[in-house]
């Protein structure tokens, strides 16, 4: 697997934290699929909320959540909502901080924990959730995925008191072990796109993937980190290049996650960041095409290509044309489900995930 433009993470980061960043799991995104996933979670133990929970080094991310469709009545006491009790608990964010809730235990224990009244446990009692959620009783069991890392957790909470028995028990282990097998079949997707972005590793072109509603720098060519410079680990455009943010690359890129469509940013004239090379003004122009997960066709990222017009008369067909090769290597190299990537009325790239 070549490595060419792939970035370390922050030092001091977790190896959960890294593993999570190479998943495309490391964001409180809302995953059609997570959800489905803790639906059942909650069919099965019949349990009124479940979550499936990714945990780093700074906060817990819900990237799948049930909560019962009368949810405003079932978190709600006295007709209070969460948030108006004070918790730092954002649904549509889908996040909460480390001192909430129970998931950081069972991740620090690597073993599953059944709360059948957290009031019967002075270790647990105290915890903010039972206070601010009136949550009453936990059950959840560890993800750990291939490389022996505890990435996060299956749980189910209850505003009452539960016996969860060894049969529930049994149902959340065998939950989060099938969970495992969709994180590894997303791993080896993983794996296969890292392998097919070799193929950029000798662009002349600086070429760039960004990942998420963050826009996250997930990889660049070797072309992009002599123009531009190197990266921070992970960062979003703007703070990685301040230059390119400043001209707008990272409004361009957002409005492709956004809108689903290819966007253009022509005439963007930069200062040389080139060390053998004297600090020239450069004009480049930039494409930036979305990705789009297969099974649900949501946009997951957003493909960067710029290409120096400096001393070219170049036109911005003649730049799109070069996306539009590059993005069909990919799909020729099996990153795609078959369906049509750039043509007329563009909608993006699609990739599995």
């Amino acid at each position: 697997m070549s490595t060419q433009g792939q970035f370390p993470g922050a030092a001091g980061e977790s190896e959960r934290t890294r593993r999570l960043r190479s998943l495309g799991l490391n964001e409180p995104t809302a995953d059609e699929a997570f959800d489905r996933f803790a639906h059942l979670a909650a069919s099965i133990t019949r349990a009124p909320i479940a979550m499936v929970n990714f945990i780093n080094d700074d906060r817990q991310m819900f990237r799948g959540l049930y909560i019962p469709p009368n949810s405003a009545e079932a978190a709600t006491e006295g007709g209070a909502s969460w948030a108006d009790r004070g918790i730092a608990f954002d649904l549509p964010t889908r996040q909460m901080p480390l001192s909430h809730g129970f998931c950081p235990h069972v991740v620090a224990q690597r073993s599953p924990l059944a709360l059948d009244d957290i009031l019967a446990y002075p270790r647990f009692a105290g915890n903010p959730v039972v206070d601010e959620l009136g949550v009453r009783a936990y059950l959840g069991a560890p993800l750990v995925d291939d490389t022996n890392t505890v990435i996060g957790t299956v749980c189910v909470l209850d505003r009452e008191p539960r016996q969860w028995g060894r049969e529930r028990l049994r149902d959340i282990q065998h939950l989060a072990e099938a969970l495992l097998s969709e994180i590894r079949l997303r791993d080896n997707l993983l794996a296969q796109q890292q392998e097919m972005f070799a193929a950029f590793d000798g662009s002349p072109f600086p070429i760039m993937l960004t990942d998420g509603p963050g826009h996250e720098i997930r990889y660049a060519n070797a072309q992009h980190a002599d123009i531009f410079g190197a990266p921070t680990a992970y960062g979003p455009v703007g703070h990685a290049y301040p230059q390119l943010g400043a001209a707008g690359l990272q409004q361009a890129v957002a409005e492709a996650y956004h809108t689903g469509r290819t966007t253009v940013l022509n005439d963007v004239r930069l200062q040389s960041t080139r060390v053998d090379a004297q600090r020239i003004q450069q004009i480049f122009s930039f494409t930036c095409t979305p990705l789009r997960v297969a099974r649900t066709g949501q946009v997951n990222g957003v493909l960067t290509v710029g290409m120096d017009v400096t001393a070219q008369s170049r036109t911005e067909e003649e730049l799109g044309t070069l996306a539009a090769l590059l993005v069909d290597r990919l799909q020729q190299n099996g990153s795609t489900t078959g369906r049509a990537g750039i043509g007329a009325g563009d909608t993006g790239l699609i990739l599995p995930g």
